[in-house]
């Protein structure tokens, strides 16, 4: 007789589900491998985990892993029904496939399916209805929970701050204070990186019980609940994306630790710093050159870094990423710049620049566009993925990648119109004067490197070097 190894896996989303529960699952699974003489020689499980995404179940990406493996310890993977496989009909598509091509059957100890025609069919059925549940029960939980946000009750865990009793936030005696001193040294002119110094050295942590970091305080400083107020999004993970207009924001019950004005000045100071700071961007107080940061690659768009004493270089091409070496000499480099600079001070064109503080709105659409532009190409990513895996054929390859560079080729479109609205004006008086301004720090030999730096970054919204047409494009940036 040929015993096949079999290996159970196990999942349950929450604890109201008792009927799945991990000890029953695996108490019928034993029951069934005993009664087909198959050997369960290992067990996987992910407690309390959705089963919409596989990659964020650790328990089912190593039993992929495992069964794909050159040991082959697995023949067969049983599940309590096709539900606890997968919800998702792509992911179940990919991942059987990946594991039938390496021998291994996903079994259904309670929905068995016959050896004829339309097994695969039934399969599908019961897939289709697994995620139409899964979907429907999603939608349901939101609308309840959008409903408990509308009349100010807490989605969430206490922020830091304040303390949950009887389902409402109050303010803690400990945590409260430091609040309201983050909010008075950011008013200071304190960055988020120092406040979070200043909270990890007075034994503060946030509620996961880990050290603060400039992200988290960003995040808390940019907390409407400080306020009063409570801000929920009923159809996504918003992840720090403070300007999704899905985002509620009502009014809570709960006591405030700031007032409005205050708040409001501070989410003011935010937004002009992330304007001359960007995401990822080197803190100026940590740079060699005022220049660091401010000159980028024109082939690859990455920043020109220190390679040697004098000599700046292309970032990428130092790391391999970029073909071409954009190097030049940091002091000729500098009085390029400057000598820009001076060129269109004493220009008699009437200079024209686009404004790059554009409306919120305009700010949202362009970034909205580009989340949208990114996800379009990780499906075309995924898509190869799953045909390499013998998920479908090469004729259905096609058609759904036609589907999505369509798609991709419209966001690109929309993507680059949005970035092409931003709304433009003559700005020549204005623009000479923060010209000279900037000139009068970038010439005096007093000044710091920071100092420097700031006054670029000002009035230079980009600045690109290309050696090989020897070129320095500069893009302004003023703000009215």
């Amino acid at each position: 007789m040929n015993i096949k190894n079999a290996a159970a896996y196990i999942r349950v989303s929450t604890d109201e589900q008792t009927e799945f529960s991990p000890d029953a699952q695996l108490r019928e699974l034993r029951e069934y491998a005993a009664a087909h003489d198959l050997l369960l020689v290992r067990t996987y499980s992910d407690e309390g985990i959705s089963g919409r995404r596989a990659e964020k179940r650790p328990g089912f990406m190593q039993m992929i892993a495992d069964a794909r493996s050159a040991e082959h310890p697995i023949d067969v993977i049983l599940v309590h029904k096709f539900d606890r496989f997968a919800r998702n009909r792509e992911d179940s598509i990919v991942y059987k496939s990946m594991l039938k091509r390496s021998g291994v059957e996903v079994v259904s100890i309670k929905e068995p399916l016959s050896d004829g025609a339309y097994a695969g069919v039934m399969e599908a059925i019961y897939e289709s209805f697994a995620e139409a549940y899964s979907i429907n029960l999603g939608q349901e939980v939101r609308k309840g929970m959008k409903e408990k946000a509308l009349r100010g009750e807490p989605q969430t865990a206490p922020p830091f701050g304040y303390r949950l009793e009887n389902k409402q936030f109050y303010p803690d005696e400990r945590e409260a204070p430091a609040v309201r001193e983050m909010f008075a040294m950011h008013l200071r002119g304190t960055n988020c990186i120092t406040i979070a110094h200043w909270l990890n050295d007075h034994g503060y942590t946030t509620h996961r019980g880990t050290r603060f970091e400039n992200r988290t305080v960003e995040y808390i400083l940019r907390n409407p609940v400080y306020i009063g107020k409570l801000r929920w999004n009923p159809k996504r993970r918003s992840r720090r994306n403070y300007d999704d207009p899905d985002i509620l924001t009502v009014q809570g019950k709960h006591e405030p630790l700031i007032d409005e004005d205050t708040f409001n000045t501070v989410q003011e100071q935010i937004a002009e710093r992330k304007a001359l700071y960007p995401y990822h961007a080197r803190p100026n107080y940590d740079r060699k050159h005022w220049l660091c940061g401010i000159v980028r690659c024109a082939s690859c768009g990455a920043t020109m870094i220190f390679a040697q004493t004098h000599w700046m270089k292309c970032n990428n091409y130092v790391r391999g990423r970029c073909r071409y070496s954009q190097h030049i000499d940091i002091e000729l480099l500098e009085r390029a710049l400057i000598s820009r600079l001076q060129a269109d001070l004493l220009s008699s064109d009437d200079l024209q620049c686009r404004i790059i503080a554009a409306t919120d709105d305009h700010t949202h659409t362009v970034q909205r566009l580009t989340v949208e532009l990114d996800r379009a190409r990780t499906k075309r990513s995924r898509l190869a993925d799953a045909y390499l895996n013998g998920a479908f054929e090469v004729d259905e390859l096609k058609r759904l990648q036609s589907l999505i560079d369509a798609e991709i080729a419209q966001k690109e479109q929309e993507l680059q119109e949005a970035q092409a609205s931003a709304p433009t004006e003559s700005t020549g008086p204005a623009l000479r004067a923060a010209i000279e301004q900037t000139l009068h720090t970038l010439v005096d030999p007093d000044r710091t490197t920071a100092e420097k730096y700031d006054a670029a970054k000002a009035i230079i919204d980009q600045c690109t070097f290309s050696k090989a047409e020897n070129l320095l494009a500069i893009t302004y940036r003023l703000a009215f």
